[in-house]
C-alpha cells in the first residue's frame, strides 16, 4: 500500500484520524457526491442530503 507523500499529508490533514486514514462525515460517507466533508466538521447542511425526518422538500396536501 502506497504512503501519502508530505505535501499530501499537508492538504489532507483536517481529513486524516489518529491512524493517518482519510476519514469522512458520517452523514457523507455513504454519499457518492464529492462534497464530502472532514469527520472534525460539524455539518450545518448539505444540499445532497435529505433526511427521511425532515419535512421540506415535501409537497403537503392541505384538503379543505
Amino acid at each position: 500500500m502506497p504512503r501519502m507523500s508530505k505535501k499530501r499529508k499537508q492538504e489532507w490533514s483536517f481529513f486524516l484520524n489518529d491512524r493517518n486514514r482519510i476519514t469522512y462525515n458520517p452523514l457523507c460517507r455513504k454519499c457518492t457526491h464529492e462534497c464530502k466533508q472532514s469527520f472534525r466538521a460539524v455539518v450545518i447542511e448539505c444540499p445532497h442530503y435529505c433526511s427521511k425526518h425532515s419535512k421540506t422538500g415535501r409537497s403537503t396536501a392541505v384538503s379543505t
